[in-house]
């Protein structure tokens, strides 16, 4: 049995905060506001997998209003979702995602990201892929305000 999710997320981005993107450090002079690290890319993943296997979303595993969350690295929410989906009997057939971003240009990143996000998840490299695309300056996006990301996940019963 095949079950796919969707996962969306956006983040206003900030001085003073370090630009995280599927576990990456990228190197820009803002970064983006949240209760965790706010990696939205794989707070799209998370409730893409999430949704996928009919268990909420990542608001209700990882609550902002929960000190345990503050500054969390947003790799060990994927683990624990991980986890949850194993203990449920899914495995993870694939990820799609897509970043959308004016600045900074993630071109040199994809790759990287996707390759770390395989690995934090325990699947081949081609399992995962990452896009990222321009919101053509349009929106608080496109101003160079906010980051989002939309995943879709496949995953399946063992």
């Amino acid at each position: 049995m095949y079950r796919i999710g969707i996962g969306y997320d956006l983040h206003r981005l900030i001085r003073r905060r370090k630009l995280i993107l599927g576990g990456i450090i990228i190197p820009y002079t803002k970064g983006l506001l949240g209760h965790s690290d706010a990696d939205v890319l794989i707070h799209a993943i998370c409730d893409a997998l999430l949704g996928a296997s009919g268990r909420g979303d990542i608001g209700e595993h990882f609550p902002d209003c929960d000190p345990a969350y503050k500054n969390i690295s947003s790799v060990k929410l994927l683990k624990k979702v991980a986890r949850r989906l194993r203990a449920l009997k899914y495995s993870i057939n694939n990820i799609d995602a897509v970043i959308v971003a004016e600045k900074p240009s993630l071109v040199s990143y994809k790759k990287k990201i996707s390759r770390n996000i395989a690995q934090i998840l325990n699947l081949p490299s081609k399992k995962v892929n990452v896009k990222a695309t321009s919101a053509e300056k349009l929106g608080p996006i496109g101003r160079g305000q906010a980051i989002s990301a939309h995943a879709i996940a496949l995953i399946k019963k063992r």
